[in-house]
């Protein structure tokens, strides 16, 4: 019994102890005074954007077939390689002088290149000036007219996917930052060419494709590249600008803290109109000039002070006995 009724008031002085810390603790909390940084206000550049992601596609994808089908005897180009509307792809052998050839070489060569030289191969020509992005065919390979030889493309874009939430704030011309994941250190600038008028779900959101066209194409680039891409809304450059936080409502009017007199107490609120804003800064229009001081809170965490009590939990120095 004596054992238990240790254990009983044991508890009850712990409870207590704590009760008295969180006292303490939040009395000196209450007594602190509200402290404040000052800040300047400053001239540079806020935009507006619209962040969402894409893909590095081709703006036109040709794929090209042969008109017989037959077999691959040379192949003239390689992937990535730059071609010209009117160059020679590959040569074949339609089926008729595949086999006609094969049952020459068996009467000797000179038979067989009689033939090769009556019966002409088959060119397979490119469309269109453009990139070769995918070569499909080995020589030796037998072919049909459904096949895909090549695919070529003439220039690489990229494609944004954006929210119907947005797309009427997209406006052709603007101006857009392009990123991929693959490279993330790469920033190509671009411009939006087009905005297609029909819509696809995706994730339960209606979204439209949106081209951007990049000023210009580096090495790197392929052809399916997931990328980001920053549509610059709106830009202005050499704005008085103030960080977010500093900016707050009031009483239904947007006001910022300033020093009522030359005490550290006094605060004033001074109402100012504001306009573009972005995640960290705010322009603002009127109520503030260069290098007018505002105060923001300072959310720096600060212990009480030892006349406002101790923490009991805290690590305590051991005295010396004298």
């Amino acid at each position: 019994m004596v054992s238990r009724n240790k254990l009983v008031w044991g508890v009850v002085g712990l409870v207590l102890a704590m009760g008295m810390a969180w006292f303490l603790l939040f009395k000196g909390s209450r007594s602190a005074e509200t402290r404040f940084d000052e800040i300047h206000t400053s001239r540079g550049t806020i935009r507006l954007l619209i962040a969402t992601t894409g893909a590095v596609e081709p703006q036109n994808r040709v794929k090209i077939q042969s008109s017989v089908g037959g077999r691959i005897e040379e192949i003239l180009v390689d992937e990535g390689k730059l071609v010209k509307k009117g160059a020679v792809l590959a040569m074949l052998s339609s089926t008729e002088r595949a086999a006609l050839l094969d049952a020459a070489k068996l009467q000797g060569k000179s038979e067989q290149s009689y033939w090769d030289n009556v019966y002409k191969k088959t060119a397979v020509i490119a469309p269109m000036d453009g990139q070769v992005i995918v070569r499909s065919v080995d020589p030796g390979q037998t072919v049909t007219t459904s096949d895909s030889l090549f695919v070529l493309s003439d220039h690489l874009i990229v494609k944004a996917y954006v929210d119907e939430t947005d797309i009427g704030r997209v406006k052709i011309g603007q101006k857009a930052m392009i990123g991929l994941d693959a490279y993330p250190d790469i920033r190509v600038k671009g411009v939006v060419e087009h905005i297609y008028y029909e819509s696809h779900l995706q994730n339960n959101v209606n979204i439209y494709n949106v081209d951007i066209i990049p000023d210009h194409i580096p090495d790197v680039f392929r052809s399916g590249m997931s990328a980001n891409i920053k549509i610059i809304v709106k830009e202005k450059n050499g704005v008085l600008l103030l960080p977010v936080s500093a900016v707050q409502s009031k009483n239904g009017k947007t006001v910022v803290r300033q020093r009522s007199d030359n005490s550290e107490k006094g605060v004033r609120f001074k109402i100012v109109q504001t306009g573009l804003q972005d995640a960290n800064n705010i322009e603002i229009l009127e109520g503030l000039t260069d290098n007018s001081v505002v105060l923001m809170p300072d959310t720096t965490f600060v212990l009480p002070k030892n006349n406002t009590g101790s923490n009991p939990f805290a690590p305590q120095r051991s005295r010396s006995k004298k």
